[in-house]
């Protein structure tokens, strides 16, 4: 009875897998974060599916609508699907409200989630998983070895007292963790929480970041996740237990771990993986990944991120600990006793679109996350239009290696990112606020990004508004009509360690750059320029018809070592021959406190756009109930 049952609903998930991998008329689905079901059809409001993961792991065709309802709420990791060229699929809202709101945090708002580990000093739940089942035997696992950039790694297969294992001898590192990778077995299926036990030495210490599983194609997109600790790899072995948790539901990716920045020249490396292990942690709650930022009250106060418990001294300190998945933070009284809201903002991408194109985003609210608000690279005919992002940023990209110095930590993160390849991609009618690095951006190594439009955007309290660098091809970036405001003045700025507020971040570019224009944009107040430039290429930018104001502080810094006033607007004009028809002035807006950031009538920029009217953010022309 009990195989027939089963049987049977076998039968119904294969019919229904096959009716939905073969339909072809596109359709729109439903998602509601209170009343939906996630084993609903989602085709009508009610019957709308009700979770991010259902909407990640849908069977979607180009042309299909993805509606989540106005006023809902959706934690965790938003992966979007393509389109095809010239039929998109849509991610948009449906209903009355404010915007459904896409949320990278864990919340810990309860006081039984805290408790008092020494004076002064609250931490969530110690993290102690479980071991069960032992899933897979890994003794006989093959590895293989990529290297890139002019690393020089050998892999070979070493037995020594009757055991077999894995030797890495590297004859040079790379700059970059990826410039050495190393690739295991597939996993079939992800769970929950995994344990991955490898037993490892090295002939010079060093320590492993993290171990993933990923596909082992492109876009590389990852599955399970789970960082080594601080304990160094020794000249003598040692078994190390590694605690892989779900981030999405993917089959098929492979264990992968990076080298190229952590491994010493002539180190000689070996590892032998043991074995998987499945876990329970239904008796305590993770903080997964690395937090960005500390939300309390929704932004009424934040804290202050430090790399060891030591450093916890003054009050809203706090310290990610990446080996007991927990945080601890420097407060008078228990957390959660003092603040109605704690969001601790983990440090993935909310919406992670790399490698995906053929895609409109419209009406979505995007807060609360560690990395990128939108992040990926390899992106081809994307818009993102009429959503908020805000309080982005701020998590551990990676430690840097410094000669002679202690590991420097980098942190990251944008409000939306082109990385690598871009090409026709539109920003447009988009706010964006308290982003620890750039609001908008396009940038790479040694990638071409071409047609990228950024228009009608208001930018405000970002460390910059706009950040540029490339090294390959850069061809007609267009970033017209907006709005950008006190650049710098955000959580982040008195916590970085390079304090460089500015709407206009120019690094240094030596990409071979073509029509890339500047124009009809407010930038106003910034704690230090309006734009900075690190390299001369002049030839491939223009800039004109802008509105500028820095009340003390410089408007351009040129080539590090110049810098042109409100004062010398007229010369830097002259003697740069940049921002032709572009005035500095005081903007007059209708209401700064609201943020209503239209110029007034009689303000200086109304009449100074290219088209004769008012530049910056103008009217949006979407329908926003929220305005």
């Amino acid at each position: 009875m009990i195989r027939t049952k089963w049987m049977v609903i076998l039968a119904i998930w294969t019919v229904a897998g096959i009716a939905l991998a073969e339909r072809t008329a596109s359709a729109t689905f439903y998602v509601d974060s209170d009343k939906g079901s996630d084993t609903a059809e989602g085709t009508a409001e009610n019957s709308a599916w009700q979770s991010l993961e259902r909407v990640n792991n849908a069977t979607l065709i180009p042309g299909d609508q993805i509606l989540f309802k106005r006023g809902g709420l959706w934690r965790g990791q938003f992966f979007p699907q393509s389109g095809s060229n010239g039929t998109r699929i849509v991610y948009g809202a449906y209903g009355s409200g404010e915007k459904p709101i896409i949320q990278g945090s864990v919340a810990r708002n309860r006081p039984d989630e805290w408790s008092r580990v020494s004076p002064g000093i609250w931490a969530t739940q110690q993290f102690e998983p479980k071991l069960l089942d032992q899933v897979k035997d890994l003794t006989d696992s093959k590895w293989n070895i990529h290297s890139e950039a002019g690393a020089k790694v050998t892999l070979a297969r070493v037995q020594e007292e009757g055991r077999s294992f894995n030797r890495i001898t590297c004859k040079a590192p790379g700059k970059a963790g990826n410039h050495i990778q190393v690739w295991g077995p597939q996993l079939a299926e992800t769970a929950p929480c995994l344990v991955l036990r490898l037993r490892m030495r090295s002939t010079l210490p060093f320590q492993l970041e993290s171990v993933s599983t990923i596909l082992n194609h492109s876009p590389y997109t990852g599955a399970m996740h789970g960082t080594v600790g601080k304990k160094k790899i020794g000249p003598e072995w040692q078994t190390f237990d590694i605690l892989m948790l779900e981030q999405k539901k993917l089959e098929g990716t492979c264990f992968h771990f990076n080298l190229g920045n952590v491994i010493p020249a002539d180190a000689v490396f070996d590892f032998e993986p043991v074995g998987i292990w499945r876990a329970s942690i239904d008796h305590c709650t993770p903080v997964s990944r690395d937090v960005g930022i500390l939300i309390l009250n929704h932004g009424e106060k934040w804290g202050v991120k430090k790399w060891k418990l030591e450093d916890l001294k003054v009050q809203l300190d706090y310290w990610y600990d990446p080996e007991g998945k927990r945080i601890f933070v420097a407060c008078d009284a228990n957390p959660a006793a003092k603040f109605k809201s704690i969001e601790l903002a983990l440090t993935a991408h909310i919406v992670n679109q790399g490698g995906k194109h053929d895609i409109t985003y419209d009406g979505l609210a995007v807060r609360y996350g560690g990395a990128h608000g939108f992040g990926g690279g390899s992106t081809k005919r994307i818009t993102i239009r009429n959503c908020d992002v805000y309080w982005i940023g701020g998590g551990l990209q990676f430690w840097k290696k410094v000669a002679g110095k202690p590991d420097r930590p980098v942190r990251f993160g944008n409000g939306i990112e082109f990385w690598g390849n871009a090409e026709d991609n539109l920003v447009e009618y988009n706010r964006l606020w308290e982003v620890y690095d750039a609001a908008l951006t396009n940038q790479g190594r040694d990638d071409e990004e071409v047609n990228i439009t950024y228009r009608h955007n208001i930018i405000w309290n970002s460390e910059y508004s706009f950040e540029f660098w490339n090294a390959k091809k850069t061809a007609n970036i267009l970033f017209e009509y907006n709005t950008c405001v006190d650049a710098g003045f955000c959580w982040s700025h008195n916590q970085r360690p390079d304090i460089n507020g500015g709407h206009l971040m120019f690094y240094h570019n030596r990409s071979a750059t073509t029509n890339f224009v500047i124009r009809n944009n407010i930038f106003a107040n910034s704690t230090e320029v309006c734009i900075r430039m690190e390299n001369d290429w002049r030839s491939g930018l223009t800039l004109n018809n802008n509105l500028y104001y820095q009340a003390e502080k410089p408007i351009i810094r040129w080539l590090s070592k110049n810098y042109y006033t409100g004062a010398d607007f007229a010369r830097y004009q002259s003697e740069l021959g940049m921002d032709t028809g572009s005035l500095h002035a005081a903007p007059q807006f209708v209401d700064p406190a609201a943020r209503d950031y239209r110029l007034k009538s009689g303000s200086p920029g109304t009449t100074l756009a290219t088209d004769g009217g008012p530049v910056g953010a103008r009217q949006f022309t979407q329908k926003d109930v929220n305005k």
